[in-house]
């Protein structure tokens, strides 16, 4: 089980940038494959990007592919989301996981932390 914690949201303009953290608590935290979801207001959650264990391999869902970028610190024990050219549509609640280890697949195992606000304005 691991604990996560994610920081890093606030409100920018359509086009900025945003830096996310998450921070995890768990001795064991390169054993999992990890991942960042997003909560837009009035709709369901959703999957942004994954990455396995070691980092070497990331997954993208299409809306966010060429703007976004997943990695993670094992010696840290942390996984980050650099957000770029950011558009109204990435306004949601942002969370972090554990994933299945077919990230691909971008399947949630939890638990969830309390998730950071996104902002966009234009």
């Amino acid at each position: 089980q691991v604990h996560l914690v994610e920081s890093g949201g606030g409100l920018v303009q359509a086009g900025g940038s945003l830096r996310l953290s998450c921070a995890a608590s768990s001795p064991t935290f390169s054993t999992y494959a990890m991942g960042w979801f997003r909560h837009p207001p009035g709709k369901e959650r959703e999957s942004v990007a994954t990455i396995n264990r070691s980092g070497s391999s990331t997954f993208y869902t299409n809306s966010v592919k060429g703007r976004f970028t997943i990695s993670r610190d094992n010696a840290k024990k942390t996984v980050t989301l650099q957000m770029n050219s950011l558009k109204s549509d990435d306004t949601a609640v942002y969370y972090c996981s554990a994933v299945e280890d077919l990230i691909a697949a971008m399947r949630p195992l939890g638990p969830w932390g309390q998730g950071t606000q996104v902002t966009v304005s234009s």
